[in-house]
């Protein structure tokens, strides 16, 4: 930093708070956004199948949240690095506090596991118990392990003829103690169990019953092992690291990031999940074995994967799920007779998903596909379906002779493979695939199309901040903005440039990008409010997103607080900011949403020095979180909305909508822990007043001095 800056900094009250006082750790912020997400599963008023999902989704995210940022913070451990964390812990410090509340997380998910259990049984599903089995379905059992199971299974003794053998990345092992009956000598056995297999067997009958399919196998040992009587047994899972390490000088990126693939299926174990009644021997064994320490195991009393539980999640029930989401096809674009080009011509428009129907932009695509007067296609892809219609759309477009360009992003994690795939297809089908930057990661929602036009090309732009992913739509909220705005038209283009040749754009018109201006550009807002708060004017601060992590941004948030501007957030995940905090924070208010639908839409409005500023706001969508990474090590893109009706609707609609729920939401407390929204009063769910209302109709009320007067316009 400058001199200038640094004199400028100290003049807040904030910076007489230690670092570590203003900032929260976030590994332990994400641990408590899935404990929000774990309490769904106790929430009475979601049906009880979707409870367990939610209890399942929680597993899900604690096993991803090991394979990779638990898994970096080892790496750092193991190479003796000592760097301390931005609020002042080094990583054997983090990795302490982790564990300690990763273990009340599995406690809680446990016993909720235990209700839900008992919660089934009353709706007639069950669980079923190896000691509830009947001598009838012994003999299903049997015909069913020998038929689907048995024959993909591979018993291991574990001797020095035959070394402990390799357990894949999140895999399931039954260990065992024999002793062979005619000699009487001992043999340690392993037992992997496929992952070709469901977890779940449902056994016939009228009745919904399910065994897990570790407890069908165990019945049926006998026949894996004859002539051996068991001793012990006991099941343990797996957690591997699975970070991926991309050399910065490969010479042909997708043959890198399949060998990389590969390496990671073998990754280093991370954690050892184990039941709790284990025998000490068998444990000691898997624990050399595997070269792990005991504060790397886990005992869990209860069961093991609970991520996967959400296959019991049977067909029919339907008073036990949510009501079907029946998203609603944009209107101006029906009325249009489905023309997505007339509809843009017209007027931009906004489409919030799940509520509006994902398919608009689909249809965006699909048009430009069939349509003569298209002549080139350019498009980010980050995430997409495995029969991604978006990508069918793109091959038709280049089979039938357009220019189509894609970016298909290598590094989006876990879904590499399916996107080396596409790239390939996309490939044969001439379509100019682009994989971005090796250093940087491209995250930006971008689609373009240029369409001749009475002997002109217009362009027709399509920015998102959610990915091109039909499935995951119907359960993201996010904003799909179209527009043929020609100043966003040539940023979209200078941004495509920048993609596909290096060429950085020397200024864009109206779009911001990182890696290098977003964060510059959120700065110089929040300056302007502190300005206008400075100068007695209204001073406000709206703001929704994923995370925020990024302390530049959060010191300069503190910064504005101490001048007097009034700042709302909401903020799904981590949040490593603390609000409310005297001098440094008290006009901070921090919200997290976690409910039906997973907020996932980045939006961003300045009042602007208007005590009214509906009209006078400066409002934005992207798709950056403020996190680090995604202002230094991501290609995002910060997107102005400056049509009247569509800024109504993000402002009077969608951010009056979160700010007012009560009912999904979660307060940040200054000392770090959540308190759930109470409800004493009126109740108001944003789900729920989007699922009958899915047409934002930007009646939204205006904003009024500090906060939103909190009323929507039915």
């Amino acid at each position: 930093m400058t001199g200038l800056q640094t004199i400028e900094e100290n003049r807040f009250p904030f910076r007489d708070f230690p670092v570590y006082e203003r900032l929260i750790n976030r590994e332990l912020s994400w641990l408590r956004f899935n404990m929000r997400v774990m309490e769904e599963s106790n929430n009475m008023a979601h049906p009880l199948l979707e409870r367990l999902r939610f209890l399942s989704i929680s597993g899900s995210n604690l096993d991803e949240f090991y394979m990779v940022r638990v898994a970096g913070i080892k790496g750092q451990i193991t190479a003796g690095i000592e760097k301390l964390s931005n609020e002042g812990l080094t990583p054997t410090e983090q990795l302490d506090k982790i564990n300690d509340l990763a273990q009340m997380l599995i406690n809680e998910q446990q016993i909720c596991w235990a209700s839900l259990i008992e919660n089934l049984k009353d709706e007639d599903i069950h669980l079923t118990d190896k000691n509830d089995i009947t001598q009838e379905d012994m003999k299903w059992l049997e015909i069913y392990f020998l038929e689907n199971i048995f024959p993909i299974l591979t018993p291991l003794a574990v001797d020095p003829a035959h070394p402990f053998p390799f357990i894949p990345n999140l895999g399931f092992s039954i260990v065992l103690e024999l002793e062979n009956n005619e000699d009487g000598k001992a043999l340690m056995a392993l037992l992997p169990v496929p992952r070709q297999t469901k977890r779940f067997v449902r056994l016939p009958g009228d009745q919904v019953r399910f065994i897990s399919v570790e407890n069908c196998i165990r019945l049926f040992l006998n026949q894996l092992f004859p002539n051996y009587s068991i001793k012990g047994e006991g099941i343990f899972r797996l957690i591997r690291d699975s970070e991926m390490e991309v050399d910065e000088e490969a010479e042909d990126l997708v043959r890198v990031f399949e060998s990389a693939l590969k390496r990671r299926r073998r990754g280093l174990v991370i954690r050892l999940e184990v039941n709790s009644n284990i025998p000490d021997n068998l444990l000691q064994m898997v624990g050399r074995e595997l070269r792990i320490s005991s504060k790397e195991i886990v005992s869990v009393s209860g069961i093991l994967g609970i991520a996967e539980v959400d296959q019991l999640i049977v067909e029919g029930f339907s008073h036990l799920k949510f009501k079907s989401l029946d998203p609603r096809f944009p209107q101006r674009v029906k009325e249009k007779g489905g023309d997505c080009f007339a509809t843009i011509r017209e007027k931009d428009f906004i489409v919030h998903h799940p509520f509006e129907s994902f398919d608009v932009v689909v249809s965006f695509l699909r048009q430009a596909a069939l349509d003569p007067d298209v002549v080139a296609i350019k498009q980010t892809l980050y995430r997409t379906s495995d029969d991604s219609p978006i990508v069918n759309a793109l091959i038709d477009a280049a089979e039938s002779g357009k220019s189509v360009t894609a970016l298909v992003e290598l590094k989006a994690r876990f879904d590499e493979a399916r996107n080396i795939k596409w790239a390939r297809d996309m490939e044969r089908a001439g379509v100019q695939v682009v994989y971005g930057f090796l250093e940087l990661k491209t995250h930006a929602k971008i689609t373009v199309i240029v369409r001749r036009e009475n002997e002109q090309l217009r362009t027709y732009i399509h920015y998102g901040t959610g990915n091109y992913h039909p499935i995951t739509a119907k359960i993201y909220t996010d904003l799909s903005f179209f527009t043929d705005d020609e100043a966003l038209g040539r940023d979209a283009v200078h941004i495509f440039n920048y993609l596909t040749g290096y060429a950085r754009p020397k200024k864009l018109e109206k779009a911001v990008i990182s890696p290098f201006d977003i964060r510059t550009k959120l700065m110089n807002m929040i300056d302007r409010e502190i300005k206008f708060a400075k100068e007695g004017k209204p001073a406000s601060l709206w703001a929704k997103m994923n995370a925020l992590v990024d302390p530049i941004i959060i010191d300069k948030l503190y910064e504005a607080s101490c001048s007097g501007v009034s700042i709302d957030l909401v903020v799904r995940g981590i949040c490593c900011l603390r609000p409310g905090v005297k001098g440094m924070s008290e006009n901070i208010c921090v919200k997290s949403i976690v409910g039906r639908f997973l907020e996932h839409a980045r939006v961003i409005c300045f009042g602007n020095g208007y005590k009214m500023p509906s009209e006078h706001a400066k409002v934005y969508i992207s798709s950056s979180d403020w996190m680090p990474r995604n202002f230094e090590r991501r290609v995002e893109v910060l997107v102005p909305i400056e049509n009247s009706t569509v800024k109504s609707q993000v402002l009077g609609q969608i951010m009056v909508a979160n700010l007012k729920d009560n009912i999904q939401s979660w307060t940040l407390m200054s000392d770090h822990s959540y308190c759930r929204i109470s409800t004493s009063g009126e109740k108001f769910s944003a789900h729920e007043y989007f699922l009958k209302n899915p047409s934002l109709s930007g009646m939204g009320k205006a904003i009024e001095g500090k906060a939103f007067p909190l009323q929507l316009k039915e």
